[in-house]
């Protein structure tokens, strides 16, 4: 049986209507060509969408729970890694499911998206820098967003593994042909996927879970949110260190993520695929959040003290210390001192290694462009940096992203096997 549809109310964390109108400056509405601010029937929409899930991986799942959690789990896998056609007498629940996702949509674009890949790489620390300490710290300033990770004990569980499987995830779409039918890419977006079922289910039915507050856990608008974060947040961020992406470069990062997040569950009605309209999705997303609460200093002070237990082959206590430093001064770039508070970090900090980096980082960025040669250097050497990062955020641990979300959601999935069996 399908999860509980969560109650048609209104969550209160959404801002009235009204509060969401604030004219939009003259040079920002000429660059998007409308308001910022969401029409009715756009802010409605993203309010209805706070009750929805993923409706094919939910009914899935459904059926893994009444076929039995293990074997299924186990059919999944294959299914992913060698298709379904290597399963003898595959359930058709399980075949169909794979069915939509190998008939790639007709907006796809592998030359757009391989662009858009390039730039990443190209970008190298600097893109992770930018994930980290603004699309994640800063999406913690959303609280609505913090209370699946608060109630699946991501403040007991380890931050740096937490950082570390999202960083892995995020590497994996990025690798060359990581996306494809049987990449890397594909592969771990679906068993995050899964996991998000098996989270949504247990969630929804926990008493402690505020309906009311916070809409159906993992719901449509926060995972379109959070894709953005990736694409367009990003895109932002890199812009103003100095990295500057071309039109199409740009269009190809937003087609790259909108691909990743579709294959992650996001209904196709909320992606978007150039900076421009990605930007008025993102603001009616955050319209419907709930601003910061103790949730976000926890996490937020958390996040901060990650670079404190990366794992370095030379002089790893100064090198940790470093980089500490270096994150909070980005975080403070971008963020302001309010928010800093809010987060838990200190407001004091100032925005040194971002201010002492931007010049040599714009010309290099600029410069490499000038020779087809250079900009593929760029491209190699980045992505080269982005590989070590996340050794060092990974440490001894075991690479696959899932393993450990898994394992920590075995005994939920056990639960909700006993009673689908009830």
């Amino acid at each position: 049986m399908s999860i509980p549809s969560a109650p048609n109310t209104v969550p209160s964390r959404v801002r009235p209507f009204a509060k969401t109108q604030r004219p939009t400056p003259l040079f920002l509405r000429m660059m998007l060509g409308r308001q910022l601010a969401p029409t009715r029937p756009e802010f409605d929409a993203a309010v209805a969408d706070l009750q929805a899930g993923d409706p094919a991986m939910d009914a899935l799942l459904d059926w893994m729970l009444s076929y039995g959690m293990g074997p299924a789990r186990k059919l999944f896998a294959q299914a992913i890694a060698k298709g379904v056609d290597s399963i003898a007498d595959c359930p058709e629940p399980l075949r169909v499911f794979f069915a939509v996702l190998e008939a790639e949509p007709e907006w796809l674009d592998w030359d757009l998206l391989n662009e858009g890949m390039g730039f990443i790489h190209g970008a190298g620390l600097t893109a992770l820098q930018v994930m980290r300490d603004l699309a994640l710290m800063g999406g913690y300033l959303l609280s609505g967003f913090n209370q699946a990770l608060v109630m699946t004990g991501a403040l007991t569980r380890g931050t740096a593994q937490r950082v570390g499987e999202t960083g892995k995830w995020w590497m994996d779409c990025t690798e060359p042909d990581g996306l494809r039918r049987f990449g890397p890419g594909f592969a771990t977006t679906l068993q995050v996927r899964m996991v998000h079922a098996v989270v949504r289910r247990q969630l929804d039915k926990r008493a402690d879970w505020e309906h009311s507050v916070w809409g159906l856990p993992l719901n449509q608008i926060d995972m379109a949110a959070t894709y953005l974060g990736f694409s367009v947040v990003m895109l932002g961020g890199l812009r103003k260190l100095g990295v500057q992406a071309t039109p199409r470069e740009s269009r190809g990062v937003m087609m790259l993520w909108s691909y990743a997040c579709w294959l992650m569950g996001v209904d196709a009605r909320w992606l978007r695929f150039n900076e421009r309209d990605g930007a008025v999705l993102l603001h009616a997303a955050l319209m419907t959040q709930s601003p910061p609460d103790w949730t976000s200093r926890e996490l937020g002070l958390a996040l901060s003290k990650e670079p404190l237990e990366r794992h370095f082959l030379t002089q790893e206590n100064l090198r940790r210390k470093v980089a500490y430093q270096i994150h909070l001064s980005i975080s403070r770039y971008f963020l302001t001192a309010e928010q800093m508070q809010q987060l838990g970090l200190p407001s004091n900090i100032k925005p040194w290694f971002p201010l002492l980096t931007l010049l040599p980082r714009t010309v290099l960025y600029t410069g490499q462009r000038l020779r087809p040669r250079w900009h593929a250097a760029q491209q190699a050497r980045g992505r080269k940096l982005q590989k070590i990062a996340m050794k060092q955020s990974l440490g001894q641990r075991p690479a696959g992203v899932v393993d450990a979300e898994l394992a920590h959601q075995r005994s939920a999935a056990k639960q909700a096997d006993m009673s689908a069996a009830k």
